[in-house]
């Protein structure tokens, strides 16, 4: 049986998969019913599960499209298979996406600022990041037919939206314009009272941070590559802007926000104490987020260059050994030839 035949309905399903990961964003809103919910314990916050359909379902659907393509690109090479911590990757993205939109934070994100701070920095900050270090373009390009590749993945890749979308500096500027702007407009507060506004705003943190990570992450082809300078510059710069921003949170002296200023259940803590503590979380979790980033390229950077050290070597020894091999046939063509002159 030819495993080349008919793939359309497996492509229509991992597109599928890979179009319901944005529409798994909305789900938290059924969380967002408006019911009085009772005080938190660390427990409800991390088991305090919903089990939202509309959560679950995309990413599990995402995850088969995954499994999918990898075992097809397996099949299909079985000398190059994918490598199996992308897949881990991936799923770990997947996993604290699952986390965050559907937990006992996603219950209280429209009940307390700070379990809002600790989704937002999930979405932006750990789930991106894992799901690029899969390598999903690569997987996608790899899985795709011939022809599909040729006329609609590579033409997107080569677009002009794509270069553009993908330019260092514009994703730099696009992920924090989406920081402050969301925090700082009537947005933040229209989103806690609608669930569609919610639903936007956590589809722009997740399409703004991948946009950002892709040039970190650098494991898919993209029109501009970086290398571990830039990229190092590139994540540094990020953290004075996400320390001033949760300054300018935690320093405000009333709340920033009408949502949460007029909730009134009893144990809620002051409202400006729990945005202080937003605030808080967001620098301190930012800085160390990306604080790891910064290791971790640092030591990308390292074995890239110890790679390319020993590859130096190896290329070195390859010319040694043709330079003695043409030194021992030279002299065995003069020792020849001496011993032709001297008969």
């Amino acid at each position: 049986m030819d495993r080349r035949r008919n793939p359309q309905p497996s492509l229509r399903l991992a597109a599928a998969g890979s179009a319901a990961l944005l529409l798994l964003l909305p789900g938290v809103a059924l969380a967002h019913g408006g019911a009085v919910l009772p005080a938190p314990t660390p427990l409800d916050l991390v088991f305090g599960w919903t089990f939202d359909p509309l959560v679950w379902l995309p990413v599990l659907a995402t995850a088969l499209a995954w499994r999918w393509a990898v075992r097809r690109v397996d099949r299909g090479h079985p000398a190059n298979p994918v490598p199996r911590r992308r897949s881990w990757f991936f799923y770990a993205g997947l996993a604290v996406l699952l986390f965050a939109l559907d937990s006992g934070v996603a219950r209280y994100d429209d009940t307390l600022f700070s379990a809002h701070m600790v989704q937002h920095l999930l979405i932006t900050l750990v789930a991106a990041p894992l799901i690029l270090l899969g390598a999903p373009v690569t997987l996608a390009l790899r899985a795709a037919t011939p022809a599909f590749r040729r006329r609609v993945l590579l033409p997107v890749l080569h677009s002009r939206i794509a270069r553009a979308l993908s330019f260092p500096p514009v994703t730099w500027v696009l992920f924090t314009a989406v920081m402050w702007g969301t925090h700082f407009s009537p947005l933040f507060d229209l989103a806690l009272e609608n669930d569609a506004v919610h639903r936007v705003e956590h589809l722009l943190y997740l399409v703004a941070a991948l946009l950002f990570w892709w040039p970190v992450v650098g494991a898919d082809p993209m029109p501009w590559r970086i290398g571990f300078p830039g990229r190092l510059a590139y994540t540094f710069l990020q953290m004075p802007q996400n320390t001033f921003l949760a300054l300018a949170i935690y320093s405000a002296s009333a709340p920033l926000y009408h949502h949460y200023a007029t909730l009134t259940e009893t144990w809620l803590p002051d409202r400006l104490a729990d945005q202080q503590a937003a605030g808080g979380i967001m620098w301190l979790g930012g800085y160390l987020l990306f604080l790891a980033s910064l290791l971790l390229l640092t030591g990308g950077w390292l074995r890239a260059d110890e790679k390319r050290a020993v590859l130096r070597e190896r290329q070195t020894d390859v010319e040694v050994a043709a330079i003695r091999r043409r030194e021992a046939t030279l002299a065995a063509r003069r020792s020849h030839e001496a011993g032709e002159v001297t008969d």
